[in-house]
């Protein structure tokens, strides 16, 4: 079977780089010393500290998903039910922070609402004041505000698209049957929405259960979840089996979290009186209409523009970009930032090559029904739901013993990459496979065209653009890897957002400023993956 041939070596890749190390954390947690031991365990339950940081990752994660509901709904609503110029391009840029690396959205705030952020500082020139008036540094509400900022496009996304295919005449019918408008809303509307407001919630909550960079660098010694609390133990205080044990309650909340959504999205694809987007739309032509498209569009453009240009505004100084190529220490443990640079794209064109490849493979061996494709489907989609710092401690405990010594590989960099990778290739181009007439195929044959000449005659030139589309994707998605990569990189081997968070650790505002334009950077580099992934996709083609 050709699905068979192909699907084999990407089971081989995740058996190797992924369930291996997964199962050695899982070895590790009850078995430490190489025998039975509950020693990690006993050290998680023992201690409140522990269950305190339990606690606090699951409160802060249904805190952050809540604030994200409230404020994406809104903005779903009018995407949902009104036209308007420049809508498109509003809802892609909306899009653009969630490609963003973490460390990027972290240092963004801290420009912004830091006791020097653009914020601050204008508050005190216009009020002739001598201390800032705001400190949000070490906050809940600067984390808040950033996983919003992260998460705002799920909800807009996910919500908003399942919004604009329901049929605004069951509404209607209630309201003519008596119910007002808030009523209507309650009995008819959100009922048929609660799927896709659950599944949307829940993702946004497993981003926030997860989070790393955002709580390490914003939140600094007073914060930490579970994800900064198993590189501390990893990085800090060497306590591997704590660690591995920490990680496993991790991946099963996970892991249940992401069963639930999978149920959910079932349940959206049930049938319902679904109509045409072009039907249910209209131009917002009242007052009040007018009002709310626009209230929405500036709360959007405040919410997910300032931070970004306070980032922009805060880099700007020659100094700031000169210094990225000197090396005042002179050491090869701290190599100059454009030497980061170079070492982040090269990773990154290597993760490329590497996730491309297997994403054709596992398109390929996905694209005809069948029980291959019902038992490989799910289990490319499993790295997504694993935190990246969990991945990296499975590196660092497994990949340790000959034949599979990677540990001062920069190849390790790349798999843990390609892992992250990966899934985002695969929706990429899956749809455009399946979209083929298999008509289309048969013909080529017919007509004497081997295996290979139908595969670059006909597959080739149809799911090109979408695999243009997948590698953008995993370019960018490598650009800006911080939480495995924290782990695993070699210190003289630093990536960018290593770099970063290098400079942020040092006092001095020349540092302050190198880490401000290193983050402008890879910003930049980001954005314009997006925008080429936008350019590139064909319609709505593609799952992410």
């Amino acid at each position: 079977m050709d699905e068979k041939r192909y699907a084999l070596p990407v089971i081989l890749f995740l058996a190797l780089f992924y369930f291996y190390p997964l199962g050695s954390i899982i070895a590790l947690s009850f078995a430490p010393q190489g025998h039975l031991s509950l020693e990690g365990v006993e050290q998680l339950v023992s201690s409140p500290y522990y269950l305190h940081i339990l606690w606090f990752t699951t409160w802060q994660a249904a805190l952050s998903t809540l604030l994200t509901i409230a404020i994406g709904l809104p903005g779903a609503y009018i995407f949902a039910r009104y036209d308007f110029p420049g809508k498109s391009l509003i809802r892609a840029l909306t899009t653009a922070p969630f490609v963003l690396p973490t460390i990027v959205v972290a240092l963004a705030f801290t420009a912004l609402l830091g006791r020097r952020g653009l914020l601050n500082a204008a508050l005190m020139g216009i009020f002739h004041l001598d201390h800032p008036p705001l400190d949000l540094r070490y906050s809940l509400a600067i984390i808040l505000l950033a996983h919003v900022f992260y998460n705002y496009t799920l909800v807009l996304r996910i919500v908003g698209a399942y919004w604009a295919n329901l049929d605004p005449q069951m509404e209607e019918a209630a309201r003519v049957l008596g119910a007002n408008r808030r009523r209507a809303f309650l009995e008819v509307t959100l009922p048929l929405l609660m799927p896709a407001i659950a599944a949307a919630a829940l993702l946004v909550f497993v981003f926030c259960f997860t989070s790393f960079g955002v709580i390490l660098v914003l939140g600094g010694p007073r914060f930490a979840t579970l994800e900064v609390e198993i590189y501390r133990q990893t990085v800090q205080y060497l306590n591997l089996p704590l660690a591995a044990t920490l990680s496993l309650v991790q991946m099963g909340l996970t892991f249940g979290l992401m069963a639930a959504y999978a149920r959910l999205q079932a349940r959206m694809s049930r049938p319902l009186t679904l109509r045409p987007r072009r039907t249910t739309q209209r131009a917002p032509v009242r007052r009040h209409e007018r009002l709310l498209v626009l209230g929405n569009l500036t709360l959007m453009l405040l919410l997910l523009g300032l931070p970004l240009a306070a980032l922009v505004g805060r880099s700007l100084d020659v100094d700031n970009y000169r210094r990225l190529f000197e090396n005042p220490r002179g050491s090869v443990f701290y190599v100059p930032p454009v030497e980061a640079v170079r070492n982040s794209v090269g990773f990154a064109l290597a993760t490329v090559g590497l996730a491309v490849t297997l994403g054709l493979l596992s398109a390929l061996a996905l694209s005809r029904p069948g029980r291959m494709a019902a038992l490989l489907d799910p289990v490319l989609m499993l790295p997504l739901t694993t935190s990246a710092v969990t991945l990296g401690l499975g590196y660092i405990v497994a990949l340790d013993k000959p034949p599979l010594d990677l540990r001062t590989s920069p190849l390790l960099v790349v798999l843990a990459h390609t892992l992250v990778a990966l899934p985002f290739v695969v929706r990429s181009v899956l749809p455009a496979l399946r979209s083929i007439d298999p008509r289309l195929r048969e013909a080529a044959a017919i007509l004497g065209a081997s295996p290979w000449q139908v595969w670059r005659e006909v597959d080739l030139p149809i799911v090109a653009r979408a695999t243009l589309v997948g590698a953008v994707f995993a370019f960018t998605v490598s650009m800006g890897e911080f939480g495995a990569t924290s782990l695993i990189a070699r210190p003289e081997r630093p990536t960018l957002p290593i770099a970063i968070y290098r400079f942020l650790g040092r006092p001095g505002a020349a540092n302050y400023g190198q880490a401000l334009a290193m983050s402008t950077l890879l910003m930049a580099v980001c954005l314009l993956g997006f925008l080429l992934i936008e350019r590139f996709r064909v319609g709505e083609m593609g799952e992410f």
